[in-house]
């Protein structure tokens, strides 16, 4: 029986169709070539859903790793931060202590109503209201009405800066306008302006004030608000 011989060559000349008529040689390599195909397919389907998984952890390793760095670095920075709040409350406090005290408030109301008429301002109305106290503080609300020139107010201003002790004032709803006299009142200047609304002025509140409302914050029963300060805004023009 004549050997077989199978050449590279006569690959062109296999009939596809006709695959049993394939010398032995080619039907041992086309079976050689689709296990292989086949163990290629499933290696890369098993592989390329695995890499995707992979490719998904190693972006959330990166992610907690910055994280873990950002969180490292508030960690290192909370020492030094403690400490300048510190510094902070304790400049807060020396501030504070500079405002009138509970005793010297009703001095101060009776300065600011007599440098207005130092001034020149008619006080029509100068009436102190009841004191909201705060955390760390309590505020004097007054409702005036008063009339007088541009110059006079400004003056009345930085005269009440310039009282002794550091006063701090500050204007909500106010109303600036020109005044004329009503029928009935004795005429008033040229240029003459209507000043009215609330002025508020703060003392801070000594050791023992400060205790009762921490002793009544935290008797604030579960659920309910405590009221909280309220930093005030603007100053003294």
């Amino acid at each position: 029986m004549a050997k077989s011989t199978f050449k590279l060559s006569d690959i062109n000349n296999l009939d596809p169709n006709n695959t049993g008529a394939w010398p032995q040689e080619a039907k041992i390599g086309a079976c050689v070539i689709a296990v292989l195909l086949i163990l290629f397919l499933g290696w890369y389907l098993s592989i390329s859903d695995k890499q995707t998984a992979l490719e998904g952890q190693q972006a959330e390793e990166l992610k907690l790793r910055g994280d873990f760095e950002k969180l490292a670095g508030k960690a290192a920075n909370l020492e030094p931060l403690k400490q300048q709040l510190t510094q902070m409350e304790l400049m807060l406090k020396q501030m504070l202590r500079q405002l009138p005290s509970k005793t010297q408030m009703p001095d101060l109301i009776v300065d600011i109503s007599q440098t207005a008429k130092a001034t020149g301002i008619n006080t029509e109305l100068f009436q102190p209201l009841e004191e909201v106290t705060k955390d760390f503080y309590a505020e004097q609300p007054i409702t005036l009405r008063m009339n007088g020139t541009y110059h006079q107010f400004g003056t009345f201003v930085s005269g009440v800066a310039s009282l002794p002790r550091v006063v701090i004032m500050t204007f909500h709803d106010i109303s600036l306008a020109p005044r004329e006299a009503k029928e009935g009142e004795t005429p008033l200047p040229p240029g003459t302006l209507g000043l009215q609304g609330t002025i508020k002025t703060y003392r801070y509140l000594d050791d023992e004030e400060m205790a009762k409302n921490a002793a009544a914050e935290n008797a604030t029963p579960q659920g309910g608000q405590a009221s909280g300060a309220t930093v005030p805004q603007g100053g003294t023009p």
